[in-house]
């Protein structure tokens, strides 16, 4: 009796759990969503399709363009184009799923949590939620403390400062272990807070001014290169064979990651159904010609032996007699890190905010100022967040433990792309009668990507080629079952080709990519996979409201919009 009535509640606490993890957001059509116009708390449509691509374009490129594209030049050599246009083919993929999802939720927050609570399940979406947010958090600082160590360069061009500025005004000056401090990253994060919590219309017009700038320069330095180039500096094109090639677009993979930013917009476009695709795609094909430009001009002027380390492209205008390019860029540096983070804070906030309606946090984090039409109370907590990091850590010492949740996330939403165009999502026999259609569907989404890690870790550890072929050919079978075993549906508005293949191929060179990272990023994803179990065991499945969220939701236009 004793026994029977202590494992009660632990059967019970287990039982719930089960069917709150499993449980998931229904999937209502566009015109089913209510929108109001006049009255109540709610964000407001200001975005136009030019605000999208260049909040896409202000996401992806930071200061990494002067810097990344020679690092990896130096192991790839000329071949680092290739490298680039590889990693940008393949976000093309990632692009392409994106764009069909922020069609079928045009008008809510939550990107690829909010597909995930769609296509799968609770749980799961609020695993990529935690995934997701460790990543925008430890950027976030992190891009704000090369911000300030930028600003202090700028600021020592004027001769009287120059040598003259502490270490931990800008720089950091490190005191004990990790911790580091540095006073101007919390103000300029301090800054762009209050510019994002007036609104959406004050942060899109310093986010368009800071990426104009940002994009005006990298071409000025791409023409202006482009007369200093010698064509025999591309000879030989690979010098260290094509896997260096490959390794190479491994790296450079994330410097395109940003552009899912414009997915997070949805609810504060004009036009989503017609602009957020547009928005995502043309971003991140602007990204693609401007990284391929800088690495042939690059490549070009210097031989690839001789580039440096910690600035490469400016160092090769200099040694070229044009020194003023490396003062421009500099200034390109600033500009493109400020949009970088503006545009992080922004996504991270709306994150919250679509977790807050969901009741998987508290109720606080969906608050929507009534004038600002502004997430202020999310939007101040991930700014304290960063604000605390930045001033306090030396936070690049964890760069390498990030990118798990962006490549998981691109993942999930290849995924979401497959199972949300299921006719038969429910019922239907799968082979042999004992699993279901859809359970035999995302089996198969798991073997491929269990395939993609395989094939990613007998990369990593030059393993014979016949294991990274065999994962390959259990890929290729999986996904031909994929699309002989499952009855596919034509969803409404823009459409991702070719699926369920293109999404196969998205999940499998995302977790390939996965395998490529720090061992300390992999046991960092199984951590934060646990702690997040618990924290939703013991909060998120008592609070969360997947069906009556929406009901509160209020949108409205632009104000030049309604005076029409």
């Amino acid at each position: 009796m004793t026994s029977s009535s202590s494992s009660s509640p632990a059967s019970s606490f287990f039982s719930r759990f089960c069917s709150s993890a499993l449980r998931s957001k229904p999937l209502s059509p566009a015109v089913d969503i209510a929108v109001r116009f006049n009255s109540g708390d709610g964000l407001v449509r200001r975005l136009g399709l030019f605000d999208l691509i260049l909040l896409g374009i202000g996401a992806s490129i930071g200061a990494g363009i002067f810097v990344v594209t020679g690092t990896v030049a130096r192991d790839a050599g000329p071949g680092v184009t290739i490298s680039f246009a590889i990693a940008g083919l393949a976000c093309v993929l990632n692009a392409l799923c994106y764009a069909e999802l922020s069609t079928r939720f045009p008008a809510v927050v939550g990107g690829a949590y909010l597909y995930t609570y769609t296509a799968f399940n609770e749980l799961t979406a609020f695993l990529v939620f935690a995934q997701l947010m460790l990543d925008y958090h430890i950027g976030a600082a992190s891009i704000a403390r090369s911000l300030a160590s930028y600003v202090v360069t700028v600021l020592e061009l004027i001769p009287f400062l120059k040598d003259n500025i502490p270490s931990w005004v800008g720089h950091g000056e490190e005191v004990f272990g990790p911790f580091s401090i540095n006073i101007l990253a919390p103000i300029l994060l301090i800054l762009l807070t209050v510019v994002l919590c007036r609104g959406v219309g004050e942060s899109s017009i310093l986010n368009s001014i800071m990426t104009v700038t940002k994009v005006l320069i990298v071409l000025f330095v791409i023409i202006v290169g482009a007369f200093k180039v010698d064509v025999s500096n591309w000879t030989p094109f690979a010098p260290n064979g094509f896997k260096s090639i490959l390794t190479g677009s491994t790296v450079v993979f994330f410097s395109y990651v940003g552009f899912d930013a414009v997915a997070n917009s949805a609810e504060e476009s004009k036009r989503p159904q017609r602009d957020l695709p547009f928005g995502i795609i043309g971003s991140l094909l602007v990204c693609l010609v401007l990284y391929i430009g800088v690495c042939l001009v690059l490549t070009g002027m210097v031989p690839y032996q001789f580039l440096g380390e910690d600035a490469p492209l400016a160092e090769a205008f200099t040694t070229r007699g044009m020194k003023y390019v490396s003062v421009l860029i500099s200034f390109g540096a600033v500009a493109g890190l400020t949009t970088t983070l503006l545009v992080g804070l922004y996504v991270q906030s709306r994150l919250y905010l679509g977790l807050g309606r969901d009741g998987l946090l508290p109720a606080i984090f969906a608050r929507v100022h009534p004038k600002r039409h502004t997430p202020i109370h999310s939007q101040v907590w991930v700014g304290l967040i960063a604000i605390v990091l930045s001033g306090l850590l030396n936070v690049r010492v964890l760069s390498h433990i990030l990118s798990v949740g962006s490549l998981t996330g691109y993942s999930v939403v290849s995924a979401c792309v497959v199972t949300l165009r299921w006719k038969d999502k429910i019922s239907g026999e799968g082979f042999g009668g004992r699993v279901s259609r859809r359970g035999e569907g995302v089996i198969c989404l798991s073997a491929i990507a269990c395939c993609g890690f395989a094939a990613g870790v007998f990369f990593r550890f030059d393993a014979s080629y016949v294991f990274t072929l065999l994962a390959a050919v259990i890929a290729v079978f999986s996904a031909a079952a994929l699309y002989l075993r499952q009855v596919y549906t034509e969803p409404p508005g823009f459409s991702c080709p070719g699926v369920p293949i293109i999404p196969s191929i998205s999940i499998f060179f995302n977790i390939f990519l996965f395998a490529q990272l720090h061992y300390e990023a992999w046991v960092r994803f199984i951590v934060l996979g646990i702690v997040t179990v618990g924290i939703y065991a013991f909060y998120g499945q008592y609070h969360a409201d997947p069906l009556n969220s929406n009901s509160s939701i209020v949108y409205h236009r632009a104000p030049t919009e309604e005076a029409r």
